[in-house]
Protein backbone atom coordinates (compact mmCIF):
# COMPACT_ATOMS: atom_id res chain seq x y z
CA UNK A 1 0.00 0.00 0.00
CA UNK A 2 1.08 3.58 -0.58
CA UNK A 3 3.37 4.71 2.23
CA UNK A 4 2.54 8.37 3.03
CA UNK A 5 5.88 8.71 4.81
CA UNK A 6 7.76 8.29 1.51
CA UNK A 7 6.14 11.27 -0.22
CA UNK A 8 8.12 14.41 -1.05
CA UNK A 9 7.43 17.55 -3.06
CA UNK A 10 8.31 15.56 -6.20
CA UNK A 11 6.64 12.19 -5.57
CA UNK A 12 3.60 10.76 -3.84
CA UNK A 13 5.28 7.47 -2.89
CA UNK A 14 8.18 5.22 -3.65
CA UNK A 15 7.84 2.71 -6.45
CA UNK A 16 8.09 -0.57 -4.56
CA UNK A 17 5.20 0.05 -2.15
CA UNK A 18 2.41 -0.02 -4.73
CA UNK A 19 -0.03 -2.93 -4.38
CA UNK A 20 -3.39 -4.10 -5.69
CA UNK A 21 -5.12 -2.15 -2.94
CA UNK A 22 -3.88 1.07 -4.54
CA UNK A 23 -5.99 0.49 -7.67
CA UNK A 24 -7.49 3.75 -8.83
CA UNK A 25 -4.99 5.97 -7.00
CA UNK A 26 -3.38 8.88 -8.83
CA UNK A 27 0.38 8.81 -8.21
CA UNK A 28 3.53 10.68 -9.13
CA UNK A 29 6.64 8.48 -9.14
CA UNK A 30 10.32 9.19 -9.70
CA UNK A 31 13.24 6.89 -10.42
CA UNK A 32 15.49 5.32 -13.01
CA UNK A 33 14.58 3.60 -16.27
CA UNK A 34 15.50 0.00 -15.49
CA UNK A 35 14.26 -1.48 -18.76
CA UNK A 36 12.13 -0.28 -21.67
CA UNK A 37 10.05 -2.49 -23.97
CA UNK A 38 8.26 -1.27 -27.11
CA UNK A 39 5.44 -3.64 -28.17
CA UNK A 40 4.27 -1.67 -31.19
CA UNK A 41 1.95 1.03 -30.02
CA UNK A 42 2.31 0.20 -26.35
CA UNK A 43 5.48 1.05 -24.44
CA UNK A 44 6.43 -0.36 -21.04
CA UNK A 45 9.06 0.98 -18.66
CA UNK A 46 10.23 -0.80 -15.55
CA UNK A 47 10.73 2.13 -13.17
CA UNK A 48 13.23 1.54 -10.36
CA UNK A 49 14.09 3.23 -7.11
CA UNK A 50 15.58 1.89 -3.89
CA UNK A 51 12.27 0.36 -2.84
CA UNK A 52 11.87 -1.84 -5.93
CA UNK A 53 10.41 -1.94 -9.43
CA UNK A 54 7.03 -1.18 -10.92
CA UNK A 55 5.77 -1.36 -14.47
CA UNK A 56 4.70 1.90 -16.11
CA UNK A 57 2.68 1.67 -19.32
CA UNK A 58 2.43 4.30 -22.06
CA UNK A 59 -0.35 4.00 -24.63
CA UNK A 60 -2.03 6.27 -27.18
CA UNK A 61 -5.41 5.81 -25.44
CA UNK A 62 -4.24 7.43 -22.18
CA UNK A 63 -0.84 9.08 -22.83
CA UNK A 64 -0.68 12.39 -24.77
CA UNK A 65 1.19 12.20 -28.09
CA UNK A 66 4.12 14.41 -27.03
CA UNK A 67 4.55 12.29 -23.90
CA UNK A 68 4.51 9.10 -26.00
CA UNK A 69 7.24 10.59 -28.20
CA UNK A 70 9.36 11.40 -25.14
CA UNK A 71 8.80 7.92 -23.74
CA UNK A 72 10.06 6.34 -26.95
CA UNK A 73 13.34 8.27 -26.58
CA UNK A 74 14.06 7.10 -23.04
CA UNK A 75 17.33 5.26 -22.49
CA UNK A 76 18.59 2.97 -19.78
CA UNK A 77 19.25 4.76 -16.47
CA UNK A 78 17.53 8.00 -17.47
CA UNK A 79 15.97 9.62 -14.41
CA UNK A 80 12.30 10.35 -14.92
CA UNK A 81 9.11 11.46 -13.16
CA UNK A 82 5.74 10.10 -14.22
CA UNK A 83 2.14 10.75 -13.22
CA UNK A 84 -0.63 8.28 -13.74
CA UNK A 85 -3.27 5.93 -12.39
CA UNK A 86 -2.65 2.63 -10.65
CA UNK A 87 -4.49 -0.18 -12.48
CA UNK A 88 -4.43 -3.95 -12.24
CA UNK A 89 -2.15 -5.67 -14.70
CA UNK A 90 -3.86 -7.97 -17.21
CA UNK A 91 -0.83 -10.28 -16.91
CA UNK A 92 0.40 -10.22 -13.25
CA UNK A 93 4.10 -10.85 -12.62
CA UNK A 94 4.46 -13.05 -9.50
CA UNK A 95 8.21 -12.37 -9.33
CA UNK A 96 7.64 -8.68 -8.46
CA UNK A 97 6.17 -7.40 -5.21
CA UNK A 98 4.33 -4.85 -7.37
CA UNK A 99 3.47 -7.47 -9.98
CA UNK A 100 -0.32 -7.19 -9.63
CA UNK A 101 -0.43 -3.58 -10.78
CA UNK A 102 0.98 -1.10 -13.27
CA UNK A 103 0.79 2.66 -13.58
CA UNK A 104 -0.79 4.07 -16.74
CA UNK A 105 1.26 7.21 -17.35
CA UNK A 106 -0.50 10.39 -18.40
CA UNK A 107 2.52 12.65 -17.88
CA UNK A 108 6.28 12.13 -18.21
CA UNK A 109 9.26 14.34 -17.40
CA UNK A 110 12.89 13.42 -18.01
CA UNK A 111 14.79 14.81 -15.04
CA UNK A 112 18.23 13.63 -16.17
CA UNK A 113 19.48 11.96 -19.34
CA UNK A 114 22.06 9.21 -18.81
CA UNK A 115 24.88 8.34 -21.18
CA UNK A 116 25.16 4.71 -22.20
CA UNK A 117 26.10 2.91 -18.94
CA UNK A 118 29.65 1.55 -18.81
CA UNK A 119 28.26 -1.48 -16.98
CA UNK A 120 24.67 -2.72 -17.13
CA UNK A 121 22.40 -2.30 -14.13
CA UNK A 122 19.67 -4.48 -15.62
CA UNK A 123 20.68 -8.10 -16.12
CA UNK A 124 18.62 -10.91 -17.58
CA UNK A 125 18.59 -14.35 -15.95
CA UNK A 126 21.44 -15.58 -18.16
CA UNK A 127 23.61 -12.46 -17.99
CA UNK A 128 26.85 -12.59 -16.01
CA UNK A 129 28.20 -9.74 -13.95
CA UNK A 130 31.03 -7.67 -15.45
CA UNK A 131 34.44 -8.15 -13.87
CA UNK A 132 34.78 -6.92 -10.31
CA UNK A 133 37.52 -4.48 -11.32
CA UNK A 134 35.20 -2.85 -13.86
CA UNK A 135 32.34 -2.75 -11.36
CA UNK A 136 34.53 -1.10 -8.72
CA UNK A 137 35.70 1.48 -11.25
CA UNK A 138 32.07 2.36 -11.95
CA UNK A 139 30.84 1.82 -8.41
CA UNK A 140 28.13 4.50 -8.58
CA UNK A 141 26.47 2.43 -11.30
CA UNK A 142 27.19 -0.89 -9.62
CA UNK A 143 25.52 0.31 -6.42
CA UNK A 144 22.25 0.69 -8.33
CA UNK A 145 21.98 -3.10 -8.50
CA UNK A 146 19.09 -4.23 -6.27
CA UNK A 147 21.17 -6.96 -4.64
CA UNK A 148 23.85 -4.49 -3.49
CA UNK A 149 21.21 -2.07 -2.27
CA UNK A 150 19.60 -4.91 -0.31
CA UNK A 151 22.98 -5.73 1.28
CA UNK A 152 23.50 -2.14 2.38
CA UNK A 153 19.94 -1.92 3.68
CA UNK A 154 20.60 -5.08 5.72
CA UNK A 155 23.76 -3.46 7.03
CA UNK A 156 21.78 -0.41 8.12
CA UNK A 157 19.18 -2.56 9.91
CA UNK A 158 21.81 -4.63 11.71
CA UNK A 159 23.71 -1.54 12.89
CA UNK A 160 20.45 0.08 14.02
CA UNK A 161 19.49 -3.08 15.91
CA UNK A 162 22.94 -3.04 17.54
CA UNK A 163 22.50 0.54 18.71
CA UNK A 164 19.03 -0.18 20.07
CA UNK A 165 20.13 -3.34 21.89
CA UNK A 166 23.20 -1.84 23.53
CA UNK A 167 21.42 1.38 24.45
CA UNK A 168 18.76 -0.77 26.10
CA UNK A 169 21.48 -2.41 28.19
CA UNK A 170 22.75 0.94 29.47
CA UNK A 171 25.70 1.40 27.10
CA UNK A 172 26.58 4.92 25.94
CA UNK A 173 27.76 5.56 22.39
CA UNK A 174 30.92 7.67 22.64
CA UNK A 175 33.16 8.69 19.73
CA UNK A 176 36.92 8.36 20.04
CA UNK A 177 39.59 10.17 17.95
CA UNK A 178 40.46 9.29 14.38
CA UNK A 179 43.75 11.22 14.52
CA UNK A 180 45.70 9.49 17.26
CA UNK A 181 49.12 8.31 18.44
CA UNK A 182 50.92 5.46 16.65
CA UNK A 183 50.84 2.33 18.84
CA UNK A 184 51.67 -1.26 17.87
CA UNK A 185 48.61 -3.49 17.51
CA UNK A 186 49.87 -6.18 15.13
CA UNK A 187 49.62 -4.33 11.82
CA UNK A 188 51.13 -1.19 10.35
CA UNK A 189 49.50 2.14 11.07
CA UNK A 190 48.32 4.51 8.40
CA UNK A 191 50.18 7.70 9.30
CA UNK A 192 49.07 11.29 8.71
CA UNK A 193 51.65 14.13 8.64
CA UNK A 194 50.96 17.21 10.71
CA UNK A 195 51.35 20.53 8.88
CA UNK A 196 51.36 22.61 12.05
CA UNK A 197 53.91 20.30 13.73
CA UNK A 198 56.42 19.58 10.95
CA UNK A 199 58.12 16.21 11.16
CA UNK A 200 55.44 14.80 13.47
CA UNK A 201 52.70 12.37 12.55
CA UNK A 202 49.30 11.19 13.66
CA UNK A 203 48.14 7.61 13.08
CA UNK A 204 44.70 6.43 12.04
CA UNK A 205 43.40 4.04 14.72
CA UNK A 206 43.69 0.29 14.20
CA UNK A 207 41.00 0.12 16.89
CA UNK A 208 39.76 2.34 19.73
CA UNK A 209 41.30 -0.14 22.20
CA UNK A 210 43.27 2.26 24.40
CA UNK A 211 40.64 5.01 24.30
CA UNK A 212 37.88 2.70 25.43
CA UNK A 213 40.05 1.53 28.32
CA UNK A 214 40.62 5.18 29.24
CA UNK A 215 36.85 5.68 29.21
CA UNK A 216 36.56 2.92 31.80
CA UNK A 217 39.17 4.71 33.94
CA UNK A 218 37.05 7.86 33.50
CA UNK A 219 34.00 6.16 35.00
CA UNK A 220 31.92 5.51 31.87
CA UNK A 221 31.23 1.94 32.87
CA UNK A 222 29.43 0.89 29.66
CA UNK A 223 30.63 2.21 26.29
CA UNK A 224 30.06 1.27 22.68
CA UNK A 225 30.87 2.75 19.30
CA UNK A 226 30.30 1.86 15.67
CA UNK A 227 33.96 2.54 15.00
CA UNK A 228 35.92 3.06 11.80
CA UNK A 229 39.33 1.37 11.96
CA UNK A 230 42.36 1.32 9.68
CA UNK A 231 45.12 -1.23 9.19
CA UNK A 232 47.91 -1.07 6.63
CA UNK A 233 48.35 -4.79 6.05
CA UNK A 234 48.43 -7.22 3.17
CA UNK A 235 44.85 -7.75 2.03
CA UNK A 236 42.80 -10.87 1.48
CA UNK A 237 39.24 -11.45 0.36
CA UNK A 238 38.05 -11.02 3.94
CA UNK A 239 40.15 -7.95 4.78
CA UNK A 240 39.94 -4.27 3.92
CA UNK A 241 42.32 -1.44 4.88
CA UNK A 242 39.41 0.42 6.46
CA UNK A 243 36.61 -1.39 8.19
CA UNK A 244 33.87 -0.97 10.78
CA UNK A 245 33.53 -2.69 14.12
CA UNK A 246 31.04 -2.78 16.95
CA UNK A 247 33.33 -1.73 19.77
CA UNK A 248 32.23 -2.46 23.34
CA UNK A 249 33.76 -2.03 26.79
CA UNK A 250 32.38 -2.32 30.33
CA UNK A 251 33.63 -2.20 33.91
CA UNK A 252 33.29 -4.61 36.84
CA UNK A 253 32.56 -7.60 34.63
CA UNK A 254 33.67 -11.14 33.79
CA UNK A 255 34.04 -12.86 30.43
CA UNK A 256 30.65 -14.44 31.10
CA UNK A 257 29.08 -10.97 31.16
CA UNK A 258 30.56 -10.20 27.74
CA UNK A 259 29.33 -13.50 26.36
CA UNK A 260 25.86 -12.97 27.79
CA UNK A 261 25.51 -9.55 26.20
CA UNK A 262 26.82 -10.81 22.87
CA UNK A 263 24.45 -13.78 22.90
CA UNK A 264 21.61 -11.29 23.31
CA UNK A 265 23.01 -9.00 20.61
CA UNK A 266 23.38 -11.87 18.15
CA UNK A 267 19.76 -12.87 18.81
CA UNK A 268 18.72 -9.31 18.00
CA UNK A 269 20.74 -9.38 14.77
CA UNK A 270 19.59 -12.83 13.65
CA UNK A 271 15.99 -11.77 14.24
CA UNK A 272 16.60 -8.75 12.01
CA UNK A 273 18.22 -10.96 9.36
CA UNK A 274 15.43 -13.55 9.50
CA UNK A 275 17.61 -16.31 11.01
CA UNK A 276 16.89 -18.59 13.99
CA UNK A 277 18.02 -17.41 17.42
CA UNK A 278 21.77 -17.61 17.98
CA UNK A 279 21.69 -18.54 21.69
CA UNK A 280 22.44 -20.80 23.42
CA UNK A 281 25.99 -20.97 22.08
CA UNK A 282 28.38 -23.83 22.92
CA UNK A 283 31.85 -23.02 24.22
CA UNK A 284 35.26 -24.65 24.22
CA UNK A 285 38.74 -23.60 25.21
CA UNK A 286 41.39 -22.68 22.68
CA UNK A 287 43.36 -25.80 23.58
CA UNK A 288 40.30 -27.97 22.97
CA UNK A 289 39.51 -26.29 19.65
CA UNK A 290 43.06 -26.73 18.39
CA UNK A 291 43.12 -30.36 19.53
CA UNK A 292 39.76 -31.32 18.01
CA UNK A 293 39.76 -29.18 14.88
CA UNK A 294 43.24 -27.69 14.36
CA UNK A 295 41.70 -24.21 14.28
CA UNK A 296 40.67 -21.54 16.77
CA UNK A 297 37.60 -20.81 14.62
CA UNK A 298 36.29 -24.24 13.65
CA UNK A 299 33.28 -24.56 11.37
CA UNK A 300 30.86 -26.70 13.40
CA UNK A 301 28.30 -27.09 10.65
CA UNK A 302 30.05 -30.43 10.26
CA UNK A 303 31.07 -32.54 13.28
CA UNK A 304 34.14 -34.14 11.63
CA UNK A 305 36.99 -33.97 14.17
CA UNK A 306 40.71 -34.69 14.31
CA UNK A 307 41.65 -37.94 16.04
CA UNK A 308 44.82 -38.65 18.03
CA UNK A 309 46.26 -41.86 16.60
CA UNK A 310 49.66 -41.66 18.28
CA UNK A 311 48.96 -44.82 20.27
CA UNK A 312 47.16 -46.62 17.45
CA UNK A 313 49.74 -45.95 14.72
CA UNK A 314 52.90 -45.15 16.69
CA UNK A 315 54.04 -48.74 16.59
CA UNK A 316 54.04 -49.03 12.79
CA UNK A 317 57.38 -49.71 11.18
CA UNK A 318 57.27 -46.42 9.28
CA UNK A 319 60.12 -43.95 9.75
CA UNK A 320 58.08 -40.75 9.32
CA UNK A 321 55.71 -41.72 12.10
CA UNK A 322 58.42 -43.05 14.40
CA UNK A 323 60.51 -39.90 13.94
CA UNK A 324 57.56 -37.64 14.69
CA UNK A 325 56.76 -39.42 17.94
CA UNK A 326 60.43 -39.63 19.00
CA UNK A 327 60.75 -35.84 18.63
CA UNK A 328 57.76 -35.21 20.89
CA UNK A 329 55.12 -34.85 18.18
CA UNK A 330 51.85 -36.65 17.68
CA UNK A 331 50.20 -38.71 14.95
CA UNK A 332 46.80 -37.23 14.20
CA UNK A 333 44.31 -37.63 11.43
CA UNK A 334 40.83 -37.53 10.01
CA UNK A 335 38.56 -40.57 9.81
CA UNK A 336 36.43 -40.14 6.67
CA UNK A 337 33.55 -42.59 6.71
CA UNK A 338 33.00 -43.91 3.17
CA UNK A 339 35.99 -41.82 2.13
CA UNK A 340 37.48 -44.67 0.09
CA UNK A 341 35.23 -43.53 -2.76
CA UNK A 342 37.58 -40.58 -3.30
CA UNK A 343 39.88 -40.90 -6.29
CA UNK A 344 43.63 -40.51 -6.08
CA UNK A 345 43.28 -37.12 -7.79
CA UNK A 346 40.78 -35.95 -5.16
CA UNK A 347 43.04 -37.15 -2.34
CA UNK A 348 46.01 -35.34 -3.91
CA UNK A 349 43.94 -32.13 -3.99
CA UNK A 350 43.28 -32.53 -0.26
CA UNK A 351 47.00 -33.10 0.28
CA UNK A 352 47.79 -29.89 -1.62
CA UNK A 353 45.47 -27.99 0.70
CA UNK A 354 47.37 -29.41 3.68
CA UNK A 355 50.70 -28.44 2.13
CA UNK A 356 49.45 -24.92 1.50
CA UNK A 357 48.72 -24.73 5.23
CA UNK A 358 52.33 -25.61 6.07
CA UNK A 359 52.49 -29.41 6.21
CA UNK A 360 55.30 -31.20 4.37
CA UNK A 361 52.77 -33.78 3.23
CA UNK A 362 49.77 -35.89 4.13
CA UNK A 363 49.65 -39.67 4.49
CA UNK A 364 46.56 -41.67 3.63
CA UNK A 365 45.18 -45.17 3.77
CA UNK A 366 41.99 -46.68 2.41
CA UNK A 367 40.45 -49.56 4.34
CA UNK A 368 39.07 -52.19 1.95
CA UNK A 369 37.61 -55.68 2.22
CA UNK A 370 40.90 -57.01 0.86
CA UNK A 371 43.02 -55.09 3.37
CA UNK A 372 43.99 -51.57 2.36
CA UNK A 373 45.52 -49.28 -0.24
CA UNK A 374 47.53 -46.09 -0.18
CA UNK A 375 51.04 -45.02 0.94
CA UNK A 376 50.34 -45.64 4.63
CA UNK A 377 48.30 -48.83 4.12
CA UNK A 378 51.43 -50.70 3.03
CA UNK A 379 52.63 -50.56 6.65
CA UNK A 380 49.25 -51.50 8.17
CA UNK A 381 47.61 -54.80 9.05
CA UNK A 382 43.81 -55.26 9.40
CA UNK A 383 44.12 -54.88 13.17
CA UNK A 384 45.81 -51.50 12.68
CA UNK A 385 42.77 -50.23 10.78
CA UNK A 386 40.49 -51.60 13.48
CA UNK A 387 42.61 -49.99 16.22
CA UNK A 388 41.87 -46.51 14.88
CA UNK A 389 38.23 -47.29 14.17
CA UNK A 390 38.24 -47.67 10.37
CA UNK A 391 35.89 -50.09 8.59
CA UNK A 392 35.87 -51.21 4.97
CA UNK A 393 35.19 -48.24 2.70
CA UNK A 394 36.69 -45.67 5.07
CA UNK A 395 39.70 -43.40 4.49
CA UNK A 396 42.31 -42.17 6.97
CA UNK A 397 44.18 -38.91 6.34
CA UNK A 398 47.23 -38.68 8.60
CA UNK A 399 49.70 -35.95 9.60
CA UNK A 400 52.55 -36.49 12.04
CA UNK A 401 54.70 -33.98 13.90
CA UNK A 402 54.38 -30.87 16.01
CA UNK A 403 50.78 -29.82 16.62
CA UNK A 404 51.62 -26.29 15.48
CA UNK A 405 52.24 -27.75 12.01
CA UNK A 406 49.76 -30.63 11.87
CA UNK A 407 46.84 -28.65 13.33
CA UNK A 408 46.52 -26.05 10.54
CA UNK A 409 47.25 -28.75 7.94
CA UNK A 410 44.48 -31.03 9.20
CA UNK A 411 42.13 -28.07 9.46
CA UNK A 412 42.75 -27.34 5.77
CA UNK A 413 42.43 -31.04 4.93
CA UNK A 414 39.14 -31.20 6.86
CA UNK A 415 37.68 -28.34 4.82
CA UNK A 416 38.89 -29.85 1.54
CA UNK A 417 37.62 -33.33 2.48
CA UNK A 418 34.16 -31.99 3.39
CA UNK A 419 34.01 -30.36 -0.01
CA UNK A 420 35.35 -33.40 -1.87
CA UNK A 421 32.89 -35.80 -0.21
CA UNK A 422 30.07 -33.24 -0.45
CA UNK A 423 29.19 -33.98 3.16
CA UNK A 424 25.76 -32.64 4.13
CA UNK A 425 25.66 -29.87 6.73
CA UNK A 426 24.43 -31.08 10.09
CA UNK A 427 23.32 -27.58 11.06
CA UNK A 428 22.92 -24.39 9.04
CA UNK A 429 23.94 -21.91 11.74
CA UNK A 430 26.85 -23.02 13.94
CA UNK A 431 27.83 -20.65 16.76
CA UNK A 432 30.75 -21.13 19.12
CA UNK A 433 32.65 -19.33 21.86
CA UNK A 434 36.37 -20.12 21.99
CA UNK A 435 37.97 -19.04 25.26
CA UNK A 436 41.24 -19.02 27.23
CA UNK A 437 43.54 -18.09 24.37
CA UNK A 438 47.32 -18.00 24.81
CA UNK A 439 48.46 -14.57 25.92
CA UNK A 440 51.55 -14.77 23.69
CA UNK A 441 52.58 -16.57 20.53
CA UNK A 442 55.91 -16.92 18.79
CA UNK A 443 56.91 -16.12 15.22
CA UNK A 444 60.45 -16.20 13.82
CA UNK A 445 61.81 -16.61 17.34
CA UNK A 446 60.13 -13.44 18.66
CA UNK A 447 57.22 -13.18 21.07
CA UNK A 448 54.06 -11.40 20.02
CA UNK A 449 50.75 -10.69 21.71
CA UNK A 450 48.22 -13.27 20.56
CA UNK A 451 45.25 -10.88 20.60
CA UNK A 452 46.79 -7.63 21.84
CA UNK A 453 49.10 -6.74 24.73
CA UNK A 454 46.27 -5.68 27.09
CA UNK A 455 44.72 -9.14 27.69
CA UNK A 456 44.56 -10.10 31.37
CA UNK A 457 46.42 -13.40 32.02
CA UNK A 458 44.82 -15.99 34.28
CA UNK A 459 45.94 -15.61 37.88
CA UNK A 460 47.68 -18.99 37.83
CA UNK A 461 49.98 -17.85 35.01
CA UNK A 462 51.31 -14.73 36.74
CA UNK A 463 54.07 -16.27 38.88
CA UNK A 464 55.85 -17.88 35.92
CA UNK A 465 54.89 -15.36 33.27
CA UNK A 466 58.47 -14.36 32.37
CA UNK A 467 59.84 -17.92 32.61
CA UNK A 468 57.25 -19.64 30.39
CA UNK A 469 55.19 -16.99 28.61
CA UNK A 470 53.94 -19.34 25.86
CA UNK A 471 52.06 -21.47 28.37
CA UNK A 472 50.13 -18.50 29.80
CA UNK A 473 46.43 -18.39 29.02
CA UNK A 474 44.34 -15.25 29.22
CA UNK A 475 40.78 -14.14 29.86
CA UNK A 476 40.11 -13.87 26.12
CA UNK A 477 37.29 -15.17 23.97
CA UNK A 478 36.34 -15.20 20.30
CA UNK A 479 32.85 -15.43 18.84
CA UNK A 480 32.77 -17.78 15.83
CA UNK A 481 29.97 -18.28 13.31
CA UNK A 482 30.18 -20.97 10.61
CA UNK A 483 33.97 -20.93 10.76
CA UNK A 484 34.31 -17.13 10.66
CA UNK A 485 35.54 -15.05 13.57
CA UNK A 486 32.87 -12.46 14.27
CA UNK A 487 34.66 -10.83 17.18
CA UNK A 488 37.42 -10.97 19.77
CA UNK A 489 37.05 -9.97 23.38
CA UNK A 490 38.90 -10.13 26.67
CA UNK A 491 39.30 -8.81 30.15
CA UNK A 492 42.01 -6.12 30.22
CA UNK A 493 44.97 -5.57 32.48
CA UNK A 494 44.02 -2.78 34.89
CA UNK A 495 47.18 -2.96 37.06
CA UNK A 496 49.89 -0.70 35.56
CA UNK A 497 52.74 -2.84 36.95
CA UNK A 498 51.37 -6.03 35.40
CA UNK A 499 50.96 -4.15 32.13
CA UNK A 500 54.62 -3.12 32.30
CA UNK A 501 55.61 -6.77 32.81
CA UNK A 502 53.72 -7.79 29.68
CA UNK A 503 55.31 -5.01 27.65
CA UNK A 504 58.78 -6.12 28.82
CA UNK A 505 58.08 -9.75 27.90
CA UNK A 506 57.20 -8.46 24.43
CA UNK A 507 60.65 -6.91 24.18
CA UNK A 508 59.97 -3.27 24.99
CA UNK A 509 62.42 -1.49 27.27
CA UNK A 510 61.31 1.08 29.83
CA UNK A 511 61.96 4.04 27.54
CA UNK A 512 59.90 2.49 24.75
CA UNK A 513 57.12 1.63 27.17
CA UNK A 514 56.99 5.20 28.44
CA UNK A 515 57.14 6.71 24.96
CA UNK A 516 54.44 4.49 23.49
CA UNK A 517 52.17 3.76 26.43
CA UNK A 518 53.10 6.14 29.23
CA UNK A 519 49.74 7.97 29.03
CA UNK A 520 47.85 4.69 29.43
CA UNK A 521 49.95 3.49 32.37
CA UNK A 522 49.59 6.87 34.06
CA UNK A 523 45.79 6.65 33.70
CA UNK A 524 45.69 3.07 35.00
CA UNK A 525 47.62 4.24 38.04
CA UNK A 526 44.91 6.76 38.91
CA UNK A 527 42.46 4.06 39.97
CA UNK A 528 41.30 1.78 37.17
CA UNK A 529 38.32 -0.55 37.56
CA UNK A 530 38.49 -4.16 36.35
CA UNK A 531 37.15 -3.99 32.83
CA UNK A 532 36.89 -5.75 29.49
CA UNK A 533 35.06 -5.82 26.23
CA UNK A 534 34.85 -7.08 22.70
CA UNK A 535 35.01 -5.84 19.10
CA UNK A 536 32.81 -7.37 16.39
CA UNK A 537 33.36 -6.95 12.66
CA UNK A 538 30.34 -5.27 11.10
CA UNK A 539 31.45 -5.99 7.53
CA UNK A 540 31.96 -9.70 8.20
CA UNK A 541 28.65 -10.08 10.05
CA UNK A 542 26.73 -8.46 7.21
CA UNK A 543 28.63 -10.51 4.63
CA UNK A 544 27.80 -13.80 6.34
CA UNK A 545 24.17 -12.88 6.98
CA UNK A 546 23.74 -11.64 3.39
CA UNK A 547 25.31 -14.85 2.07
CA UNK A 548 27.73 -13.09 -0.31
CA UNK A 549 31.32 -14.18 -1.06
CA UNK A 550 33.19 -10.94 -0.42
CA UNK A 551 33.29 -8.06 2.06
CA UNK A 552 33.24 -5.76 -0.95
CA UNK A 553 29.62 -6.81 -1.56
CA UNK A 554 28.47 -5.23 1.72
CA UNK A 555 30.56 -2.03 1.67
CA UNK A 556 29.50 1.03 -0.30
CA UNK A 557 32.95 2.02 -1.55
CA UNK A 558 35.48 -0.77 -0.88
CA UNK A 559 39.11 -1.05 -1.90
CA UNK A 560 40.57 -3.74 -4.13
CA UNK A 561 42.88 -6.46 -2.78
CA UNK A 562 45.71 -4.10 -3.78
CA UNK A 563 44.23 -1.43 -1.43
CA UNK A 564 43.20 0.80 -4.33
CA UNK A 565 39.99 2.77 -4.78
CA UNK A 566 39.43 2.39 -8.52
CA UNK A 567 36.48 4.77 -8.88
CA UNK A 568 38.15 7.86 -7.43
CA UNK A 569 41.75 6.78 -8.15
CA UNK A 570 43.20 6.58 -4.65
CA UNK A 571 45.87 6.50 -3.40
CA UNK A 572 47.51 9.13 -5.59
CA UNK A 573 50.50 11.42 -5.60
CA UNK A 574 50.06 14.94 -4.27
CA UNK A 575 51.50 18.18 -5.58
CA UNK A 576 55.04 19.18 -4.64
CA UNK A 577 53.79 22.39 -3.04
CA UNK A 578 51.50 20.38 -0.75
CA UNK A 579 54.47 18.21 0.21
CA UNK A 580 56.50 21.34 0.83
CA UNK A 581 53.82 22.69 3.18
CA UNK A 582 54.17 19.46 5.17
CA UNK A 583 57.97 19.63 4.93
CA UNK A 584 57.98 16.22 3.25
CA UNK A 585 59.64 14.88 0.15
CA UNK A 586 59.23 11.67 -1.85
CA UNK A 587 61.91 9.56 -3.45
CA UNK A 588 61.86 7.13 -6.33
CA UNK A 589 61.30 3.50 -5.33
CA UNK A 590 64.37 1.30 -5.17
CA UNK A 591 64.89 -1.69 -7.43
CA UNK A 592 63.56 -3.95 -4.66
CA UNK A 593 60.30 -1.98 -4.55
Amino acid sequence: MIDPGSSTSQRTSVVGTLRAGDEGARVRLTGWVHRRRNLGGLLFVDLRDRSGLAQVSFGPDWTPAEQMELAESLGAEDVIAIEGEVVKRPDPNPELATGEIEVRAVALERLSKARTPEIPVYRGPEDELPSEELRLKHRALDLRRPELQANLELRHRLVLATRNFLSGKGFLEIETPILTKPTPEGARDYVVPSRVHPGEFYALPQSPQIYKQLLMVSGFDRYFQIARCFRDEDLRADRQPEFTQIDIEASFISVEDVRGWMNGLMNALTTEAGFPDAAPMPAMTWDEAMDRFGSDRPDLRWSLEISDWTEGLGGLDFGILQSAVASGGRIRGLHLVAGATLSRKQIEAIEEAAKAAGAPGLLWAKCTEEGGSGPLARFMEPEDFARIGLAAGDLALVAAGDDRVTGPALDAARTAAIRALDLPMEREHAWLWVSDFPVFDEEDGALHANHHPFVLPHAGALDGLEDDPLSARGHACDLVYNGSEFGSGSLRIHDPELQRRVFRILGLDDKQIERKFGFLLHALGSGAPPHGGIALGVDRIVQRFAGVPSLRDVMAFPKTTAARALMEGAPTRIDDRDLEALQLATRAPTASG
